[in-house]
């Protein structure tokens, strides 16, 4: 099985679906987004993949969304992939692509679903 993770290794979660990952006999390949960001079209196929939108993979925690009004009703899926490429540390983590799909795995356990 082939299999992608979007890694910050910052977090514990990401950190924790690595090694749930690496536990299933799956080596992934590692993508440190924040220093090797996916481009508007890779996020855009990867949301569609994983059935969401994309705010819904925006890191509303992340005080920028705030400075940036991302959260605001008027603020369409557009604005919101420019602000990611812009700032990849908008894009909620960790995100998995394996064979089975595409998964953001918040919680960690969400990985089984494509393994």
């Amino acid at each position: 099985m082939t299999a992608t993770i979007y890694h910050n290794p910052a977090c514990g979660t990401s950190r924790k679906t690595l090694a749930i990952l690496r536990e299933a006999g799956v080596e992934p390949r590692v993508v440190e987004y924040l220093e090797d960001p996916p481009s508007r079209e890779e996020l855009r196929r990867l949301y569609a993949r994983a059935g969401l939108t994309p705010r819904r993979g925006l890191r509303a925690k992340e005080p920028l969304v705030a400075e940036l009004g991302l959260l605001e009703p008027g603020v369409g899926d557009e604005a919101i992939l420019d602000a990611m490429v812009r700032h990849p540390i908008l894009i909620e983590r960790p995100l998995v692509e394996t064979d089975g799909g595409v998964r953001l795995c918040r919680p960690q356990d969400e990985v089984h679903a494509i393994l």
